[in-house]
């Protein structure tokens, strides 16, 4: 029996796709038959004027050229797809909302939601933490996602059909040194999966959790190098992972193959929470 991840009929809304797992997840759920909206703080024909708000890294992508988001909107519809891409701060809850509902009337429904969109540059021991920046960390990588959620939560209902992946990390399940927003962050992301895979089973909704280890992405790349090093060495594989890694096991969250898979917190890890000697 041939097994196939077939999303044909389904549309996606990916937060966050304008580089790294975000995009690669894009366009892997187009691979796999959705049409894909992606939503993101910055778009190629945007100015960049604002960048400075997003934090460091989305400076650094904007000044280097690593805004891809209506390019990979182009090359989903390569593939025969319908695409949007759409400049949304997950943060707003007016823009959300204008977001799935566009989402909703120029491509039909939303019965897909990736809650990839975060932010990772706010790195200080404890002590040194800044209350502005957790502040901020908070809105982005935790009350975005409920943002989210919330707004496409009545349109999955409506259709009894509804998959929800949100981006969690090991930083989330084991702590991150020097990362004590972020972590906390991203183990909220946990909580928050659990209670609407229960909430949402009645309606046909499944919600789960990538938790991803050291990926290979633009961002792992903009890190010291010496401390990359010392988190891959802790890895089984010695190595990064891909961000098609990450986006493999997302299109199989997705599909029906995983229809009584809901709540669970998925490792895409390379076995970094392991006791690796």
């Amino acid at each position: 029996m041939a097994i196939e991840i077939d999303l044909s009929g389904r549309v996606a809304l990916v937060t966050g796709g304008s580089r790294g797992l975000g995009r690669a997840d894009a366009l892997t759920l187009a691979r796999a038959g959705a049409d894909v909206a992606i939503a993101d703080i910055q778009v190629e024909s945007d100015s960049g004027e604002d960048a400075e708000r997003y934090g460091v890294l989305a400076q650094a992508a904007r000044a280097q050229g690593m805004v891809y988001t209506e390019s990979t909107a182009d090359e989903i519809r390569s593939l025969g797809r319908r695409a949007l891409a759409l400049k949304c701060d997950v943060t707003d809850r007016t823009q959300v909302e204008e977001t799935v509902a566009r989402v909703v009337d120029e491509l039909g429904s939303v019965d897909i939601l990736i809650n990839n969109a975060g932010t990772l540059d706010h790195v200080g021991q404890f002590h040194n933490q800044n209350p502005e920046l957790w502040e901020r960390d908070l809105r982005v990588n935790l009350t975005g996602g409920f943002n989210c959620a919330q707004a496409v939560w009545p349109h999955m209902k409506e259709r009894d059909w509804g998959r929800i992946v949100n981006m969690a990390s090991v930083a989330g399940t084991l702590g991150g040194f020097g990362q004590a927003s972020y972590s906390t962050t991203k183990a909220g992301i946990l909580g928050l999966t659990r209670t609407l895979a229960m909430e949402g089973g009645r309606h046909g909704i499944t919600c789960n959790a990538i938790v991803p280890g050291v990926i290979g992405t633009e961002a792992f790349n903009f890190a010291n190098p010496d401390m990359n090093q010392r988190i891959v060495n802790r890895t089984v594989f010695k190595r990064p992972g891909e961000p098609q890694d990450v986006a493999n096991a997302i299109a199989f969250l997705c599909s029906d193959l995983a229809s009584y898979i809901t709540g669970v917190e998925l490792y895409v890890s390379g076995g970094v929470e392991l006791f690796v000697f």
